[in-house]
């Protein structure tokens, strides 16, 4: 049996259904809360109407806002986290992966905070990032009750994102496949019924709260001109992966020239965001379409009321303000802003190309679309779940050739130049390796003192051999893992390492850590994974 700890299939389902409907509501939820901050702020409540609204403000205000929303998640972060770090759908795929499909409940907490005070007050990200998190929270709370095993608890864990993500953006095919590419990384059969349960869960509770309507609405109908405009989507693809590479680059080389001015200049965590918040209040005032989501620029960009030069402008004001919010630690997600570039990098392109053939062109808006999904697909390293979520959030399904064509393209291009994804290439730069599979990262999940053989073992090694190989310095902590470990044993060619723990800067004997028992605890490692993801 795959699921070694936990309930029976058909309770696992009902368990599903709860917790989808749990997350469903807490996604509905947080959606409620950034509103209702933003008509306490702004003096509105129609998040698609948020840039218009801000524009007619004072400029004072709209630079002051963002400020004090930066000084709420700096003093939050302070207090409440050891690093000063949001957290994220990255260290969501971590929990799956390396802690059975537990996420940091403290942090969470903290982060969702943070994650909506700053999507309320200027702040150029996602909800869903946030969202994810919190409903990874409570499918940490239900595997803790249930003590369930690792197996168990990241279906759980499926389950809770699946349905977060169908309830925020009216998408249940998609949450269903973006728990299973994105954060499980895996199509198990398995886990696949209780997360589609969970998702429509998630989808009832949003068309109950909104309806039965899609996030963006197209303008009439989206025709592909076969066969002669295919190579244009084709192109567009490439130019996508280019923005998507880059824009993952700007906000990764922004984190480190502001990690690197922290500490030189000796700031503190509050402060950092509240510098962020004042940047972004002074793009806001000459460009108010940066704040919150997005939303209304994305729709102005589908719906093709952008001039060609204005979608370029604001694409690059984009990434640079959503550089300056993640960078500054302010918390939101990645998919939205991405969503957005990608509409605006279409549109541009999507000028060009029908300016160039306008007798053998569709509607420049389609370029629009597939850039979406594209810029989108290339950032989350989900070509499957983007490209479903496109159809979802627009309800054009007639246009599947085309967005399909630039993802695959876009996708191709950028895993090769990131670590497969910007979440993977988060943890990388975390020394969290993921993005290889399961060969790369099991390793880190064995410690030394787990798999050692002690000294009153019956098969321990020779103790005055392991005193002699401690003066030689041959040995290893038992804080270790084996990770560390197995290129020791490469290197020195012997069958066993002294374990050792530190005292005071002195070596203290523990045991032996043989090389037929690491390799045999990695070996099991891997015939479980190999059986949790294919079964």
């Amino acid at each position: 049996m795959i699921r070694h700890n936990g309930p029976g299939q058909v309770s696992f389902w009902f368990i599903a259904l709860f917790l989808g409907m749990v997350s469903g509501f807490a996604a509905i939820g947080f959606r409620f809360a950034v509103e209702t901050l933003q008509a306490a702020v702004y003096g509105t409540r129609d998040v698609n109407m948020l840039a218009s609204w801000a524009g007619e403000l004072h400029w004072a205000w709209v630079l002051v806002i963002p400020v004090l929303g930066g000084i709420a998640v700096g003093t939050l972060l302070q207090k409440f986290t050891t690093d000063g770090r949001v957290r994220s759908v990255a260290d969501v795929i971590e929990g799956a992966a390396l802690n059975d499909g537990r996420v940091e409940r403290r942090a969470g907490v903290v982060s969702v905070l943070c994650s909506w005070i700053t999507l309320s007050t200027g702040g150029s990200t996602g909800r869903e990032g946030p969202v994810v998190h919190m409903a990874s929270l409570a499918a940490t709370w239900v595997a803790n009750r249930m003590k369930v095993d690792g197996i168990t608890g990241r279906d759980l864990l499926g389950c809770a994102v699946a349905a977060a993500v169908s309830a925020s953006f009216n998408a249940p095919i998609a949450g269903a496949l973006f728990a299973l590419e994105v954060v499980l990384r895996h199509f198990a059969l398995h886990a696949f019924a209780p997360i589609v349960v969970a998702s429509a869960a998630g989808t009832v509770i949003n068309r109950l709260v909104y309806g039965d309507v899609t996030e963006f609405t197209l303008p009439g109908t989206t025709v592909v001109e076969f066969y002669l405009e295919l190579p244009a989507f084709f192109l567009l693809g490439l130019v996508c992966g280019i923005v998507a590479v880059m824009m993952m680059r700007a906000i990764f080389f922004a984190d480190d020239v502001e990690t690197a001015l922290q500490k030189k200049l000796g700031l503190p965590y509050w402060l950092r965001p509240a510098v962020a918040g004042l940047l972004l209040g002074g793009i806001a005032i000459f460009y108010p379409h940066i704040i919150g989501v997005g939303y209304e620029t994305t729709s102005r960009a589908l719906t093709g009321n952008l001039l060609m030069w204005e979608a370029v402008v604001f694409a690059v004001i984009k990434v640079t303000a959503v550089s300056i919010t993640m960078a500054g630690r302010m918390g939101g997600g990645i998919f939205s802003p991405s969503l957005m570039v990608g509409a605006l990098v279409g549109l541009a392109f999507g000028h060009v190309a029908t300016g160039m053939a306008p007798d053998m062109s569709s509607a420049f808006t389609l370029y629009a679309l597939a850039g979406m999904g594209a810029v989108a697909a290339a950032v989350l390293g989900a070509p499957i779940s983007t490209t479903l979520i496109v159809f979802e959030l627009t309800g054009d399904w007639q246009t599947g050739l085309a967005v399909m064509v630039s993802v695959s393209m876009s996708t191709a291009l950028a895993s090769r130049v990131v670590d497969r994804s910007f979440f993977l290439t988060q943890l990388a730069r975390r020394k969290v390796q993921l993005a290889a599979g399961p060969q790369a990262y099991l390793l880190a999940m064995f410690r030394v003192q787990g798999v050692m053989r002690r000294p009153d073992d019956e098969r321990a090694a020779d103790e005055e051999a392991c005193l002699r190989m401690i003066e030689r310095e041959l040995f290893v902590q038992s804080t270790a893992t084996l990770e560390t470990a197995l290129p020791m044993f490469d290197r020195s060619g012997v069958a066993f390492l002294p374990v050792v723990k530190m005292e005071d800067g002195v070596p203290v004997f523990q045991g032996a850590l043989f090389h037929v028992d690491a390799l045999k605890a990695y070996n099991r490692a891997l015939a479980a994974t190999a059986e949790e993801e294919h079964s």
